[in-house]
Parts: structure tokens; sequence; C-alpha cells
């Protein structure tokens, strides 16, 4: 490829391809869907979830406490009622599914189906897996993903009846590829050794994820208790979000789960959605690296000002975990983590750097608000990380585990529209280029 020649002309074309920001406002398009306010555009109806981080009042946007609500319960409320149990994941895919909460033999026959899905077809793990590892999982994961729809004696039936019996059967069998494909990438890449466990049905998916990933498959009730939290906050986020958005807008042109479950997977992989997990677990590590697990609150303010003047780590200027679309004054999926991280904390003899995040969190937070004159959030980001290290889950399979956990609400929000919309998406754009006169090739300059 003549890389000289394309790197010429990609900025000359830039003169030809220039849109102004101030066209947005003249034609009143709504740039990145985001009202001027910076809420989000309404782009259909839903009876799944409920995000919640402003409120109107007298016709003015309000701050407020964040909620997050799975079929009109609160997911606190959820969380909380699952208790000391591992299954807390597979009653919230359950309710997202189907509207309401099961009854025990409801659940039970539920979390069986769910295990009937913990298995991968014949030599699919040899022929997709140890054979053609990726250095990227979450890359691996849409691949995969993919090819499953090879393994379907109809994958092209819609029905929605159909449908949900096809995202079960994926559901239960992502921990699989996101375990077996980080086995095989750390064999070929990085020379270790290959362990592979084949998952037990009576574990939850939770418990099956730390029994497959590990060498010794030895977890304790507290680390599946927290994985299982992790599962259930990351279940669903609303139909506005990027990855569902994505999943939402290729199924209404009729195409196959596969297809729109894998663009959905590429949609959270970057880095400004599902991957900034790692940005801000990776931030946190440089700060730590660089102060300590201090209680200097100068020093503290110090970093974070060299951040925010683009001056350390990435010189993006941004404090990763702090933030958010549409919460204002605190992200519910963040306060429940802090809880469950400072009783894993705990256990793991790591308190003294729990202790540190909160408190940086609580120094950036005031921070940000400062400069920005505007409520600064915490995020879901900000302490998932920090529980996932804590459970010794690599670095590699953060967002993978993000996406197996979102799955269920991909799933929920496109038999949601195929039962209640049907139209295919179709958003439109505005021209602003000028009408060129057509000239041919021997008279152009």
């Amino acid at each position: 490829m003549n890389n000289n020649f394309i790197a010429q002309t990609f900025g000359k074309s830039t003169y030809y391809t220039d849109i102004p920001s101030a066209l947005f406002k003249e034609y009143d398009v709504k740039k990145g869907l985001r009202n001027e306010d910076g809420t989000g555009v309404r782009v259909g109806l839903t009876r799944i979830s409920d995000v919640v981080g402003y409120e109107y009042v007298d016709g003015a946007k309000t701050d407020t406490d964040g909620k997050l609500y799975y079929r009109g319960y609160r997911l606190k409320d959820l969380v909380a009622g699952k208790g000391e149990g591992h299954f807390g994941y597979e009653e919230v895919c359950f309710l997202l599914l189907f509207g309401y909460l099961p009854n025990k033999i409801e659940l039970k026959n539920f979390k069986e189906t769910i295990s009937d899905c913990y298995s991968l077809p014949k030599e699919f793990l040899e022929m997709n897996l140890l054979r053609a590892p990726s250095k990227d999982l979450m890359n691996l994961l849409q691949i995969t993903v993919l090819s499953l729809y090879s393994y379907d004696d109809k994958p092209d039936d819609n029905d929605p009846y159909q449908t949900v019996l096809k995202g079960l059967n994926i559901i239960g069998k992502l921990p699989l590829i996101i375990c077996y494909g980080y086995q095989s990438q750390m064999h070929h890449y990085q020379m270790k050794s290959l362990v592979i466990h084949y998952p037990r049905p009576e574990f939850s998916i939770a418990e099956n994820i730390l029994y497959m990933l590990r060498a010794d498959s030895k977890f304790t009730p507290q680390e599946a208790k927290m994985l299982d939290t992790l599962l259930m906050v990351h279940a669903d986020h609303g139909g506005g979000n990027n990855s569902t958005f994505t999943s939402v807008a290729m199924a209404s042109t009729g195409t196959d789960i596969y297809s729109t479950l894998s663009g959905a997977i590429g949609s959270l992989k970057g880095p400004k959605h599902g991957g900034a997990n790692v940005s801000c677990y990776d931030m946190m590590q440089a700060v730590i690296d660089e102060i300590g697990f201090t209680k200097d609150e100068e020093k503290i303010r110090d970093v974070i000002t060299r951040i925010l003047a683009k001056d350390f780590y990435d010189n993006s200027g941004l404090v990763y975990g702090m933030g958010h679309a549409v919460y204002t004054m605190s992200d519910p999926r963040a306060e429940i983590l802090r809880e469950y991280c400072r009783d894993l904390a705990m256990e793991k003899g790591r308190m003294e750097e729990f202790e540190f995040r909160v408190l940086f969190e609580k120094i950036a937070r005031e921070m940000i608000s400062k400069k920005t004159g505007k409520v600064t959030s915490n995020n879901v980001d900000y302490y998932s990380g920090f529980a996932y290290d804590m459970l010794n889950i690599p670095k590699e399979i953060y967002t993978p585990l993000f996406a197996c956990a979102r799955a269920v609400g991909w799933l929920a929000h496109n038999i949601e529209n195929k039962l209640y919309d049907g139209k295919i998406m179709r958003p439109a754009t505005k021209y602003v280029g000028e009408p060129v006169e057509f000239k041919p090739v021997e008279g152009r300059k």
C-alpha cells in the first residue's frame, strides 16, 4: 500500500469534507444524538430498564441521585435481595427477559435451562478457540458468536420465541468462550500452560467463570458473590447506550441474533464504552505507582491537577471513572460496587488500597465539579476494575465479562423491539455539501 499517497490525499480531502460545528445548530441536528443540555435524544420506548440521572423541575434539568431500574425494580433492591446467593444474575436475566421476578420453581427451571447451554458444539473448542487464538478477546468474542450461526439448523428464524431460545443458548456459552479464549491466548502468546476446566451444571455463571478461569478452580463464597454482583450491575442500562442501540438497530433490519450480538460486542469494545474499565484501572495503577496509598490529600490533589492539565498518565486530561452521560450526582452501580469492594477488600487484606480509592474518588469529584461548574458523578468503571483485580481476573477479560453480563440486556431489547415496534430504524441526515459540475478525468487538476 502506498501510505504516503494515502496520507497526502487524506490531508487534502479535509478541505472538501469539512462540516463546521455551526451547521449543526443552524439545522438543529443533534450532534452525537445529544440535546443542547447533554441529554440523549429519545429514539424509542422501553419497559425493560430505566436510567435516572436527572429530573426536570419547572422545565429545567435538575441534578439528582442516580437510580437504575430493571422492569420497575431498583437495582439496589435486587442486589440486596439475593442475600448470600450466587444466582442473582440468573434471576435478573429472568426478570429482564420475561418482565417479572420468578418464584422458586421458575427460577430453578430457568437455572437448569441456562446450565443446559454450558457446552460448546463438537470440536468447537479445538477449531475456533485453540487453533485460532486472538490478541484481543473482544474480537474473538465477535468471531465466535458469529461462528455459532453455522451450528444452528435455522439461524435466520427471527420469531421472538426462537430468538429467546437462541439468545439463552449464546448466554450460556459466553463464559466458556471467554475463559477458553483467554487460556488459548495466554498459551499461544505468553507460552503459559494451557488449562481447560469444563463447567459444572450446578454452578451459577459467576461461579463457573471463576472455576474455569483459575488453574486450581478454587474460589470463596465472597468472591462468587462479588462477581455475581458485577454481572448484575452490568446486565442492562436502558435502550440508549451505544451497544444496545447498535444491537436493536441491527435487529430492526431482520438480521439474525448472532449478527446483532456480534455488532453489540464490537460497539462495547470501544474505549468510550465498555473498554473504559481498563482505562480507569490503568490510570489508577499509574497514580498508585506515583504516590502510593497515601492519605495526604495535597498529594492526591496534585496528581489530579496534573491529570486534568494533561501532564500525567495518557495526557488526555480525563480522570477516568469520573463523569457520566446520564448520571449527575451519583451512579447507582458504582455505589453498589463500592460497598461490595469494601467487603472483598477486608477478606483480601486490601483495605488500605480501598480507602485510598475512596478518598481519591471524593477529591476528584470535588475538583472536577469546581473546574466544570457542574456536579460530577462517579461511574461504574471506577470500582469495577478494582473488583476484578481483587478477584485475580486478568485485565484482558474485563470488557469481555462486561459483554457476558450485558448480553441479556441486548437480547431483551431485541425481543421487545420485534414485538412492539418492528420498523427498520432509519434516521436521517442533512446534506450540507454544494453541487459540483462533473469534469472528465482529463480536465481535472
